[in-house]
């Protein structure tokens, strides 16, 4: 009983000693956590809000101050602009598209250059590819202010023309040696998308997209006196119907729109030595660093408008799933050399078509004719 009475006694002072331990413990690491706790939100509240900023500046105002993010990364943004420049070189030679010659991809084309001598800035305007943005920047730089911009009902191009007129091949050449120059890439596919979501499904009544929608209605949609199923209602082209006309367009030799023709047309970049290659992708760092090696800080901020309708981005598979494989590779096809130049895939396309109810015509479609040199792109 003794013996059984000392053990009780020992087990007891042992959890006595035990519970004093935890408690005194406790006290001293709680209060330590507390500090930590508190340390480190302060620490990542200024990135909590630099977040916050940058997504409302960007979601609300459409413009992005120029000094965050960007002193830490301009190094790393100026190499991958660098590698770029020397992936389109490299592809512009093996392709043969730096050879001068007298068609419309080795005659240089300086038609949709704007060049600004004053700020010593050169920007081949590539629509559907952060136009809009860009053209604003360009106009407050040509001394429009914002105000006037937000109220004036002429056309920005209109305006941008006034102050920069198109410039000859002889004095964009001399430019060249003396500016920045850069042009601003975008997926072939997405920016065609983008393109007919803006100018033919949204079409204002009246306009030359408008009555073309009209026109392509007429032909791809009743064509054979067939009767449309389930588009009765549907007042404008819908993108498969756009790609048909596209294709067609491109076998008869006709002059694309402004709006979905080439880059490496409008721009004949392989002609020119580009300092600067944006991506859309990258567009917020990338005009960042534009921007900062201008030394336009205080005049121009990095712009994203024209975001009303919704991210194409978001819409791909949607519209995508509307073509068949075939007419995705033919798309490929005639987007071959901007695919070339800035590094382009299929990837994120191919895989929402349709397959084709004859495997013959994915066939062809894959096993197109490879363009020579001194080719257009052509669809067969």
């Amino acid at each position: 009983m003794r013996l059984k009475k000392r053990r009780k006694a020992q087990v007891s002072g042992w959890r006595v000693m035990r519970r004093c331990v935890i408690f005194f413990t406790a006290i001293c690491i709680i209060p330590v956590l507390l500090v930590l706790m508190v340390a480190t939100d302060r620490y990542l509240q200024p990135v909590r809000r630099h977040t916050t900023f940058v997504e409302q500046q960007l979601h609300e105002e459409g413009k992005l101050s120029v000094e965050p993010l960007l002193n830490q990364n301009m190094s790393l943004i100026a190499k991958r602009i660098n590698r770029r420049r020397q992936h389109m070189k490299k592809m512009c030679k093996l392709l043969g598209l730096d050879r001068p010659g007298n068609d419309s991809l080795h005659r240089p084309n300086a038609w949709e250059f704007l060049v600004d001598n004053k700020h010593h800035l050169i920007w081949c305007n590539i629509f559907k590819a952060a136009s809009t943005s860009w053209m604003y920047n360009f106009n407050i730089l040509a001394g429009y202010s914002p105000r006037f911009l937000k109220k004036s009902k002429l056309v920005p191009m209109t305006l941008a023309r006034q102050r920069y007129p198109r410039p000859s091949l002889r004095d964009l050449q001399k430019a060249f040696d003396t500016s920045i120059s850069f042009l601003i890439a975008r997926h072939p596919l997405e920016r065609l998308l983008s393109a007919y979501r803006d100018k033919l499904q949204f079409a204002l009544p009246h306009t030359h997209h408008k009555k073309l929608g009209n026109e392509i209605i007429l032909k791809y949609r009743y064509k054979k006196n067939k009767k449309p199923v389930g588009l009765a209602n549907q007042r404008t082209p819908t993108f498969s119907e756009f790609v048909e006309y596209l294709v067609d367009s491109v076998k008869k030799g006709e002059q694309l729109d402004m709006h979905w023709a080439p880059i490496v047309e409008f721009c004949t970049p392989c002609m020119f030595n580009f300092r600067v290659i944006a991506h859309t992708e990258t567009l917020q760092e990338d005009q960042m660093y534009l921007i900062k090696l201008a030394k336009l800080e205080r005049i121009i901020q990095p712009e994203w408008k024209n975001a009303g309708r919704g991210a194409t981005q978001s819409q791909i598979g949607k519209y995508y799933s509307e073509l068949t494989r075939s007419q995705i590779f033919q798309l490929y096809h005639i987007y071959r050399y901007d695919f070339e130049l800035f590094n382009y895939t299929l990837h994120g396309y191919l895989e929402y078509g349709k397959p084709d109810n004859d495997p013959s015509s994915l066939l062809d479609a894959i096993n197109m004719k490879e363009f020579l040199p001194n080719d257009l792109p052509k669809v067969y």
